[in-house]
């Protein structure tokens, strides 16, 4: 078996989301959603094919090599695998969605179309798993299915193959195109081949419009909607929220033990994801992600504001690590549930309310922000005003230390400047003078605490010599200017603390925290970093080094958490929603302008 790696395609509908390696092995599905059991797991296993469950693949005998593609502008994957002697077998997934009966339809359901290049010879291994993959799903046979029975769940695999050949998992010849379908326990009224085909062609032509869309660049264009289409993958609709990434525990470096549960959704990331989409112009999304966002403040108590939240809704991720599983390439622990959800982070309330403010700003929006939310946001706001000078564990999520971080600060800037805006749209005056000099009174802290003359840069910490990528934002959130000699000043900081000699990509932070001195770069840092060089005026240097980024995504696109300097292998959890979101801004930062190349 090989080693497991990041080369990896996400596919998905917004309800459930698979990833699938090069050889059209499915190795993580969650159900029903994407923070649930595991039914696929084996990304996080390291057993030999005979032995591992976990897994639905499709066995080609004497394989030699695969090709892999999207089917253009789809979240339709396309693996051709090919044998030794020129056979070879075309496996076409997707996960239904579209529009019917003015509802989108998006089931939980996973379609595996095979088509034969020559006399393929194949095996299907559908072993699907629960209790985060500890024990394996009765089967029982049906005339043209397979029911996969757990403790409290039933799935069932339709199929126009032979049944008996997958449950005994034989080599058979592939003479035909044969179709799988994996979902809910229902059985199938119509043919397969034709709900099957009927399903593709509406799922491709909702993909082909909702992408026609797009606000893209003149530039990057692939490069663009990808991210986009993968950003749309991460939204859970039923709720609005978006997910961190798709799997839990993929190791940020090798061997570090720093690995996370990122199904959840991460308030943090809440105003640059908001961004993202409102720059794309897929307003739907970004609306419902806003009202997802709305209801946590709604029920919002006394207590500091917790900077994660389960997809629902809901606080409770108790974190826990699962025994049974190895871990990606055997590099444990694997842990379910995020313990980031106890911490306090006082960067959470400038997102929310930079996140909301679109919602009085923005004319697309159906159901504006009027003065109810504004009054909802000022509880977030007396909040930034209370806690922008306490300490927290800050963007990172460090475990064992707190400080005042600038970054956090900055943030609780935002929220009190962005209210003051608000509050003049609305034409309330006292609430505007009341925010705008709450916003002034933090940044003065911040210039005097925050801002270290000796280094002409803005440091990780108040009173601090440290440097922090975060820092890179500040432009970005409007506290300084792209020219101003303090933002020049942090940049070359930043050079000079968090680029290791030889290179190119930023770390988020040099300094050992819970487990040591981080060892790879943290790709979305490498992004600002290329945006806060525009906003310099080395847009250049800027370019240069995003080309160089865009090289270091997978085969298909997706890019990770993380990056080895050295190699520029990815590592982390994946597809991180975040980098995605890097990919979008910075390409609309640099691009060239449609009507000067057309």
């Amino acid at each position: 078996m090989n080693p497991r790696n990041l080369e990896l395609a996400l596919i998905g509908n917004c309800a459930i989301g698979a990833l699938i390696d090069k050889q059209a092995e499915v190795v993580w599905c969650c159900l029903p959603r994407f923070d649930g059991d595991p039914i696929f797991c084996s990304l996080l296993k390291t057993d030999d094919a005979e032995t591992l469950t976990g897994t639905f693949a499709i066995d080609l005998e004497n394989f030699s090599h695969s090709e892999q593609q999207y089917a253009k502008n789809t979240a339709i994957l396309i693996t051709t695998l090919y044998d030794s002697q020129g056979n070879g077998v075309i496996v076409t997934d997707f996960v239904p969605r579209y529009k019917q009966y003015d509802r989108t339809f998006r089931p939980m359901a996973l379609h595996r179309k095979l088509t034969p290049i020559g006399s393929p010879k194949i095996r299907i291994r559908s072993r699907p798993t629960y209790h985060d993959g500890s024990k394996n799903y009765q089967k029982m046979q049906g005339s043209n299915h397979i029911r996969y029975l757990s403790d409290d769940m039933a799935l069932r695999l339709t199929t126009d193959l032979s049944v008996t050949a997958i449950i005994d998992e034989t080599l058979f010849i592939l003479d035909c195109e044969r179709y799988l379908i994996l979902g809910d326990d229902e059985s199938i009224h119509e043919s397969i081949k034709q709900l099957s085909d009927r399903f593709y062609t509406e799922t491709e032509s909702y993909w082909l419009e909702w992408s026609r869309y797009l606000a893209i660049p003149f530039e990057w264009q692939d490069a663009v909607i990808r991210a986009a289409i993968t950003l749309k993958l991460s939204a859970y609709e039923d709720t609005g929220a978006i997910i961190a990434a798709m799997t839990t525990s993929v190791p940020e470096a090798r061997n570090t033990e720093r690995n996370w549960d990122y199904r959840f959704c991460w308030l943090r990331d809440s105003y640059f994801t908001v961004h993202a989409l409102n720059r794309l112009g897929t307003t739907r999304t970004m609306e419902q992600y806003l009202h997802y966002l709305v209801n946590i403040v709604a029920e919002m108590d006394d207590k500091y504001l917790q900077p994660v939240f389960c997809i629902n809704g809901t606080k409770q991720m108790p974190e826990r690590i699962v025994d049974n599983l190895p871990g990606y390439r055997g590099m444990g622990p694997v842990r379910i549930g995020n313990q980031a959800a106890e911490q306090i982070q006082h960067d959470v309330y400038g997102a929310i309310v930079l996140s909301a403010t679109q919602m009085f700003f923005d004319e697309r929006i159906r159901h504006p922000g009027g003065k109810p939310l504004f009054e909802l946001l000022e509880s977030i706001g007396e909040k930034a005003a209370a806690y922008y000078n306490q300490p927290d564990a800050g963007l990172w999520e460090l475990r064992g230390s707190k400080n005042v971080h600038t970054f956090s600060s900055m943030m609780c800037w935002a929220a009190a400047d962005r209210l003051a805006k608000i509050a003049k749209r609305l034409e309330l005056e006292d609430r505007h003078l009341y925010w705008q000099n709450t916003a002034t009174k933090i940044r003065n802290a911040i210039e005097d605490n925050g801002f270290n003359p000796s280094l002409n840069a803005y440091t990780a910490t108040w009173g601090g010599d440290t440097m922090d990528a975060s820092l890179l934002l500040a432009c970005e959130l409007g506290f300084v200017s792209g020219k101003d000699p303090r933002f020049v000043g942090t940049i070359a900081e930043i050079e000079n603390q968090l680029m290791p000699q030889g290179s190119k990509y930023l770390f988020r932070y040099v300094v050992e925290d819970d487990f040591g001195l981080p060892e790879n770069a943290f790709t979305i840092c490498s992004f600002w970093y290329i945006d806060a060089l525009a906003a310099s005026g080395r847009t250049d240097e800027a370019r240069v080094l995003f080309e160089d980024l865009l090289s270091k995504r997978n085969h298909l696109g997706l890019m990770s958490e993380d990056l080895n300097p050295e190699t520029g292998e990815l590592w982390g959890n994946f597809p991180q929603t975040y980098s995605m979101v890097g990919i979008i801004n910075s390409a609309r930062n640099l691009s060239k302008k449609w009507e000067h190349e057309l």
